[in-house]
């Protein structure tokens, strides 16, 4: 079934409500799944005589509010796309991915690094398909007009979704006029389509959602239980079966993220904050998740110091890329580090948590502000 008919499924079961912007979009989403599967593939007869490359499907740039249903449109148009070589992933993930094979490429000292980068990535998908494309470093945004550029013409089509419109990629960024091309080449090669409908899907999953639960126990971990399934719409009878993940760091490390859904996670206190971690690895969970869930938050103070330190500095990532936070812990954020040493540097952390819990934070799209 085509992404178009799929919608309109979701729509008559009473799933989605009628919503002419989505409606427009999985139109449009179908006209692209039917010129991608009609394409020659790469590497083929009809492609090295040059009668496949003039016939590259223009890509989609999927942008608006959080909540609006870019994610589901892509999911709807990826699963039913029916080609052998496309790929869906996390725009954080793949950059980090590409930054990767250019170290390679430039410990050989062969010349031009990106040309071997993009011509491997061209091998292995002709659509690229990505979720909340957003630049948050100079390091990205100096390399992407060429990366970019260099896919498209070697005839990898570009599907994205993104919080913002293109001309408000890297905003106020380091050398921004560097960036600039990469605009002119989404607004000159992709399709760029507004997405903000009246319905916020995640405002509405959230409605009713108590984000901080007291004290830990079986009680408020039923509760945050419930809250995933209600973020994530998978089913609770199924609880056995969510999916985990491996959190890129960098530096080759990883972190072990025992559920891991649609842009939700669900991780211990202890795990975050018991072991050896600094800021950038708190900034990758926040940059990779718009929801995060930490069970088992201990009352803080002088005699657990250093997990209270990076507990502050988690809340400062999370709340800074305005990450939706629902806790267990065993105090109310006032009440958790009451005295001793670095009580009175809580005290920012407080403010944050309290502000995390209002409704006019859980509306704000993820991303850093």
């Amino acid at each position: 079934m085509n992404v178009a008919d799929r919608y309109a499924e979701l729509v008559a079961a009473g799933e989605l409500r009628p919503d002419q912007t989505q409606a427009d979009a999985a139109q449009r989403l179908h006209q692209l799944q039917i010129e991608l599967e009609a394409v020659a593939p790469r590497g083929s007869k009809f492609w090295r005589l040059g009668k496949a490359k003039s016939s590259v499907p223009k890509g989609i740039y999927l942008w608006g509010g959080v909540g609006r249903g870019k994610s589901m449109l892509m999911d709807l148009f990826y699963d039913s796309l029916k080609i052998n070589r496309k790929r869906r992933v996390h725009f954080h993930e793949f950059m980090i991915e590409v930054h990767a094979r250019l170290r390679v490429e430039r410990e050989k000292e062969a010349g031009d690094p990106i040309a071997p980068v993009v011509a491997a990535l061209a091998d292995e998908a002709r659509c690229l398909a990505f979720d909340e494309m957003v630049v948050n470093n100079s390091a990205d945004a100096m390399i992407m007009s060429r990366l970019f550029t260099g896919l498209i013409e070697t005839g990898v089509t570009i599907v994205t979704t993104s919080n913002r419109a293109p001309s408000d990629l890297y905003k106020d960024g380091l050398n921004r006029e560097h960036f600039l091309p990469f605009i002119a080449l989404i607004e000159r090669r992709l399709d760029v389509l507004p997405l903000n409908g009246p319905t916020d899907y995640r405002m509405e999953r959230l409605a009713g959602v108590k984000t901080w639960h007291v004290p830990n126990g079986p009680v408020a971990t039923a509760a945050v239980r419930q809250a995933f399934f209600q973020l994530t719409d998978f089913a609770p009878e199924d609880a056995l079966h969510v999916p985990s993940a491996e959190l890129e760091l960098g530096g080759g490390r990883m972190l072990h993220v025992p559920k891991s859904l649609k842009g939700v996670a669900v991780f211990s206190f202890k795990r975050l904050c018991g072991e050896a971690r600094g800021a950038s690895d708190y900034l990758a969970v926040a940059r990779h998740y718009h929801s995060v869930i930490v069970v088992g938050i201990p009352k803080l103070g002088p005699e657990n110091r250093n997990e209270a330190a990076r507990f502050v500095t988690l809340i400062d990532s999370l709340y800074e890329h305005k990450v939706k936070l629902i806790a267990t812990a065993d105090a109310t954020p006032d009440a958790l580090y009451t005295k001793g040493d670095g009580r009175f540097e809580f005290d920012r952390t407080v403010s944050r948590l309290m502000e995390m819990q209002s409704a006019a934070y859980l509306a704000e799209g993820h991303g850093p502000a």
